[in-house]
């Protein structure tokens, strides 16, 4: 079982922070307070290129700690500065890892101080790149991330959104939260959320997921519905970790204004009876993920818009089928695993208790949606099962989804070692 603690593997650590040139270097001013309320140390270098972006004033501010630039420091270099600058730290991060950046890294360049100290480390290198998506998606790109991954290095993102150009895709970088907990699994060496042997991270590969995400909206006549504020964003997450994972995801999706994961087929729906219909039609499944905020409750719908006329017309609500419970409950076909989620706004681990008991499932992500995480890019979850349960710290959307994959993949191969034993 992954360590519910795992924060802790960052408070005291030295963190060497690399920023690339780009327009995402300011998310690394935020990236370092993240790192610093955590009780981590930050060293910052910054590219010639980064300082057209972000000043060193501000690192510096922010950190607590002087930046470095040149890699021909005189009083630095005096002392071999980028070996001792590279080797007193716990881990290098590259945040933003431009395309330019990426590409000198992967063939051992050392031109300046930062592909230097890559050079020199001895520590583990995570990247997190930024770039637009055609930089991203080019082969010479795609070569040189692979070529890092095979000599060791880690990545965190890059995730699909708007970017600066003003276009849409892969390349953004990840959000402060999400490099945070990437940087703390790779601290506490969490092999835990690996599999025995599995050296791909494709621990789902030759698996089917099928994940619910977003609304449902519940016409009351052509023109109005019931529906709820979900945004859908979790649930996209956890249906592109799956596919990140390796395996072959189906993603039935309310109503949302994401785009649609990349390698993820996608079916669209509008009410809880649709969303039901394409659920059950995807399956079989190895896994089944609710994260939907399905309705409870739906009308009998008008076919032409109700006039409004006097008094308020009288609506009658009807119940809509459990999603949730009647996948976990079918005795054919059934997911080896179900996972629920139970949005809350009072007594979380109570009700979020109680619906696991209720709804049948293997697990339950609960969390309180009270403190603003609709539509948001954060998210705080407990992890419910029959073991009990285990509280996570604040993430980000994509790092909450990763991290659930991870564990999901742990499980179904611990359900199919003991079937095989």
């Amino acid at each position: 079982m992954a360590n519910g603690n795992i924060a802790q593997g960052i408070v005291g650590k030295r963190i060497l922070l690399i920023v690339g040139g780009g327009v995402a270097a300011y998310k690394s001013l935020e990236l370092i307070r993240r790192l610093r309320e955590r009780g981590a140390a930050v060293r910052v270098v910054l590219t010639k290129s980064a300082k057209e972006f972000v000043t060193a004033l501000s690192f510096a501010a922010i950190s607590g700690a002087p930046v470095h630039d040149d890699l021909f420091d005189a009083a630095a270099e005096g002392e071999m500065g980028h070996i001792r600058l590279s080797r007193e730290v716990d881990i290098v991060v590259v945040a933003p890892a431009t395309a330019n950046l990426l590409a000198r890294a992967s063939q051992g360049l050392a031109d300046d101080l930062a592909t230097t100290l890559l050079l020199a480390t001895d520590k583990r290198a995570l990247f997190a790149p930024a770039m637009n998506l055609r930089m991203w998606l080019h082969p010479a790109t795609q070569r040189n991330v692979a070529q890092l991954r095979a000599d060791g290095a880690l990545f965190s993102g890059p995730e699909e959104g708007e970017m600066a150009c003003g276009e849409h895709g892969p390349g953004r970088m990840s959000e402060p939260l999400d490099i945070v907990a990437a940087i703390e699994a790779a601290l506490a060496h969490d092999t835990s959320l690996r599999l025995p042997g599995d050296d791909t991270s494709r621990p789902l590969a030759g698996r089917h997921v099928v994940v619910t995400s977003g609304p449902t909206h519940e016409p009351i006549d052509p023109v109005r519905f019931i529906a709820n504020r979900s945004s859908g964003k979790q649930g996209h997450a956890i249906a592109a970790a799956a596919a990140r994972a390796g395996a072959r995801v189906t993603l039935v999706s309310g109503p949302v204004t994401l785009n649609d994961p990349t390698g993820v087929e996608t079916r669209h729906v509008e009410s809880a009876r649709e969303m039901l219909r394409a659920v059950e039609s995807a399956l079989p499944a190895d896994i089944f993920v609710a994260a939907a905020a399905v309705a409870d409750w739906r009308v009998e719908a008008a076919s032409e818009k109700i006039k409004k006329q006097g008094a308020a017309p009288a609506l009658t609500l009807v119940e809509n089928p459990d999603i949730l419970a009647t996948i976990a409950a079918r005795k054919n076909g059934r997911p080896a695993l179900v996972v629920g989620f139970a949005a809350e706004t009072t007594d979380v681990l109570f009700h979020a208790r109680e619906k696991f008991a209720r709804k049948g499932c293997d697990l339950l992500v609960a969390n309180d949606v009270s403190a603003g995480v609709f539509g948001a890019d954060e998210n705080e979850v407990h992890i419910i099962d029959a073991a009990g349960v285990e509280s996570w710290p604040r993430l980000g959307k994509a790092a909450v989804a990763a991290r659930l994959v991870r564990r999901l993949a742990h499980a179904l191969a611990d359900r199919n070692s003991e079937k095989i034993s």
